[in-house]
Formats: structure tokens, sequence, C-alpha cells
């Protein structure tokens, strides 16, 4: 079926200035661009005073469960993302064969939730189809846990580090599109440089992404990054460093460091880039407050441990000290940290912890250590991590790629999962001026394709998939909020050439393909 859209002002993610022209699709691609007055279509889209754009690339989210689920994607549909990657931060489904804490509360709970591969993984998801493309990271969470077992809160042997290498291999062969590690959280916590290297080394012969949520990104953010560096340069691989940030207050003078050292190490040849999403705060599991190696343990534990007295000033004691890794109480404060889902206490939800407390008459950690102590089901929270003009330097370096950093675990998930590419451009092209529409597009769409090596994605382009964004600019400023099920600003999002929403409604359609690399082993 041909589908036409006429006169439209076409951003087409290669940062060229808009130009006005005709598209016509045939099947799922892109079969010509100009001025197409004489063909015939059976669908015709009128664009006057409209922007057509391709589908925006999402190439940090956390979907992997929810899909299943969810096929339609609906949240990802009506903020114009027709291409997800999930699998980041270390958090993965796979491979695995028991209960991941961590996993449950970032990624949803689901009775399908353990596969033994990224093959079985992909039977699951083609048996739901997928509303949007999607493609996925091998998470090194599950590796370790899968090798290490019980003891993955501790460092690997040589022999424990080739079998993970192995397991990676085996998820490369089958088509993830990289490794990616979570720092901050255990298991991935305990990993040593060597072990890092070793599964870098084996992502750099595939040609593959490592994606990295930096071990700090607070106090010892630059450092943090030197150490993924420093794994670039001796393994080759290419790096991508997660949702790029300095959290604290006193940490923003730090961001321009980065920013300079990752410029530095391009310069001289490494391939770094990173993504970030356009928010001042950001989310995780409640549980992540504490210290790392409490981490270690099932929920079940922990929660026997919180009532312990004794645990519990060892807790707050290393909380306050923060010393190796980030406390986010410390950096943040209990005032910038929000509840956004707490099932077992919901009258608390969009509260901070510092009101609770109060409300509590109580101390902070220790309202804090109760709530955790009681907590059931997905436990989220939402803590300020930085500066309106630290996340501005963020947004407009030629490196940023687009990443929403969705999560989908809770009923009251960050606004990033419903609104990420629709406040980027209203909040940063429209308001601010930060970045220019062009260039925003790109960081939307074709730089997130260069970063992957995503074949005949991310630009408007003849015999490129039609993906594809159909808006005006004008009905886009950070006040729009796109929920679940509520009318999307959009006026036309296209996957594969199939309409998934019209007029602000999304329709319904599960045209996404679950996306492979084409390059293999080079190694």
């Amino acid at each position: 079926m041909r589908k036409l859209f006429r006169h439209a002002t076409i951003v087409d993610g290669t940062e060229r200035s808009p130009y006005c022209a005709d598209v016509l699709v045939e099947g799922g691609t892109i079969a010509a661009i100009g001025r197409l007055g004489e063909i015939q279509s059976e669908r015709v889209f009128e664009c006057r005073d409209l922007i057509l754009a391709p589908g925006f690339i999402d190439i940090h989210a956390h979907s992997d469960v929810h899909v299943l689920s969810n096929p339609v994607m609906g949240a990802k549909i009506a903020q114009g993302i027709t291409t997800e990657f999930g699998g980041n931060c270390g958090i993965g489904v796979f491979p695995s064969v028991g209960d991941d804490s961590l996993a449950a509360e970032v990624l949803g709970s689901a009775s399908f939730h353990h596969w033994p591969s990224f093959a079985a993984y992909k039977e699951a998801w083609y048996r739901s189809g997928g509303g949007v493309n999607m493609g996925f990271f091998q998470a090194h969470g599950p590796l370790r846990q899968m090798v290490l077992g019980s003891q993955s809160a501790q460092k690997a042997n040589a022999r424990q580090t080739d079998e993970m290498v192995g397991l990676l291999r085996q998820s490369l062969e089958e088509g993830v599109w990289g490794l990616s590690t979570g720092l901050y959280y255990e298991p991935c916590y305990s990993a040593s440089t060597d072990e890092l290297v070793a599964l870098a080394q084996a992502t750099a012969d595939y040609g593959r992404l490592l994606a990295v949520h930096l071990r700090c990104e607070g106090n010892k953010v630059v450092e943090s990054l030197d150490e993924m560096i420093a794994v670039a340069r001796k393994s080759g691989v290419r790096l991508q460093i997660s949702h790029l940030k300095a959290v604290g207050v006193h940490n923003q003078r730090l961001v321009d460091e980065l920013l300079l050292r990752i410029d530095r190490a391009t310069g001289e040849g490494l391939d770094i880039g990173f993504d970030q999403y356009p928010y001042l705060w950001g989310s995780t599991s409640l549980f992540s407050l504490l210290p790392p190696q409490y981490l270690a343990y099932d929920r079940h534990t922990l929660k026997r441990m919180l009532a312990d007295r004794s645990e519990r000033d060892q807790m707050r004691a290393l909380m306050e000290e923060g010393q190796g890794w980030d406390s986010i109480v410390g950096l943040v404060g209990f005032d910038d940290i929000t509840l956004l889902s707490l099932p077992t206490a919901s009258h608390y939800e969009k509260m901070s912890l510092a009101t609770i407390a109060q409300m509590r008459s109580q101390d902070p950690y220790e309202a804090l250590f109760d709530l955790l102590q009681d907590a059931e089901g997905a436990t989220v929270m939402g803590d300020v991590t930085q500066s309106e003009e630290s996340l501005t330097r963020i947004m407009s370096h030629q490196r940023m790629c687009f990443g929403s950093d969705a999560l989908y675990s809770s009923p009251s998930p960050h606004p990033r999962s419903y609104n990420a590419a629709l406040h980027l451009i209203g909040r940063y092209v429209n308001e601010t001026h930060t970045l220019s529409i062009e260039e925003a597009v790109a960081r939307l769409t074709a730089q997130s394709a260069k970063r992957l090596a995503l074949v005949g994605r991310g630009l408007i382009a003849e015999g490129y998939k039609a993906d594809l964004v159909l808006f005006d600019q004008r009905r886009l400023d950070s006040s729009v909020a796109v929920g679940e099920g509520s009318q999307s600003p959009l006026d036309v999002v296209m996957v594969n050439g199939e309409v998934a929403l019209e007029r602000g409604c999304v329709v319904g359609t599960t045209s996404g393909r679950l996306l492979v690399p084409l390059t293999g082993y080079s190694g």
C-alpha cells in the first residue's frame, strides 16, 4: 500500500536545513522524495506547516519486560519513538535462571522474566510482537549472576571471567548490540578492571558498543570516566557513557571536565559517545540509596537486616561517609529525593523523604529504613541530580545521543517515560533555543543510528525504512504531558510503513521489528 506525505517540511536527521518535499512510502520503505504531484497513492497526508522527521531512536531504555505485556508500546509511540534499545545499566533478563530484585524493580515483575539466553528471549519477543523496533544489549549483571551465583558481589577469578566472556560471545552471536554494565549497582559494582577489559575486548571483536553507567556520577565521576576511558584504550571497544552527568550541587563544576576528557580521548582516536535525557532529575529503585554491599543481598534477606539496629547504624554510617561510591542521600539530600511508587504506603507517593520523615516525626534515615523494610512491589524514587546549566552543556554537545532511560515498572513513573522526546524539542529548541530543530532531530535519530551502526534507519532518505514522525513544532513545549492513554500532540507516527499513531491517537499496531546487527565476529 502506497502512502504519500505531501508538502512536508523535511528535517531529515543530517542537520541540513529543512526543505519542502513530498515523501512516498511503499511497503515499509521510503520509495521517493521530491515533487511527487503526479504519483497516485492510497493514503495521502497533507503536511503543510508540519515537520516530517525520521522516527526517534531511544538508545537507552528499559522496556525489556514491559514490551511483552504491552506490545503496542503506546508510551513510546505517543512521543514519536519508533526504535528502542534495552538491556541498559547492566540490568537485564538473560541469561537468567533465578530472581533478580533489582531487575524486577527497574524492569517490572513478571512470571516470565527468566530466559536462559538471548535466543530464548527473542522467541518470547516474537510471540508478543512489538509496536516499536527494538534491539538489546547484553547486560553485565546477569552474566555475573549466572557464573558467580550467590557470590556475584565478589571479584571474579580468571576462570569465572572466561566463563562470562563465553556467555557474552554467545549473546553477541545471537544478535545483541553490545554489552552494558552498571558499575553503580551490584553485582556489576564488584567487577575488576581486568574483568571489564576482558568483556570489552570480546565486545570489540564484534565491533559493538560497550554502554556504561559509571561507577560514580558524583564526587568521583571524573575518576570513574577515566576508568572506562582506560578500558576503551586497552580493549579497543567503542564506548558509550550512559546518561552522562555530575550528581550533586557541588559537582556541577565537573561537567566541563567530563566533556573535555571525552573530547580529548576522541581526538586521540578512541570512539566515545554519550547519551542523556532532558530532565534535571532521574529515577531508579529506592533501595539503591543503600550502600552497594547491602544491595548484593536478596530483598528478603535485606529486609531482615533492616530490622537489626546494628545493621541500620552501619548503613547510615556508610551513607553519610559515601567513600568509594555515590551516596545519593549525601549528594542530593532528603529534600530532593521523592517517592514515585511505594505500593505499601501509596499515600506518601509524590512526597520527598524529608517531608515523609517530618510527617512521621522521624529522623529521615529511620523513615527511609522503615519504608524499605515494609516495601513490597515496585519501589521507585526520583532524585534531582544536576543543574539546568550543566544539562544544557551536555544536551548541546555534538556527541550527545537521546536516551529516555524510561522505566515502566511502577504506575507512577518519571515523566521521561512518556514525554522525553517531546520535552527535548519543547524545552531545548522552542524555549531555551539551545538547539536548532535540525540539531535536535539529529540527536533524536541519526546520531544514535550512527553510534549503533544501525543500517537503514535514522534518516529520511530513499531506501531507508519508513519510520517517520509528523508534527507541528509549535505545539511542543515543556508543559506537554503525555500520559498512559492520553492524547499526543503528534499528527502521525509510522513504524516500518504502518501508521501507529494518527491525529494524536495510538492506533494499536505492532509493526516493530526485533533488530540485530549486520556485522559479525571480526577478531
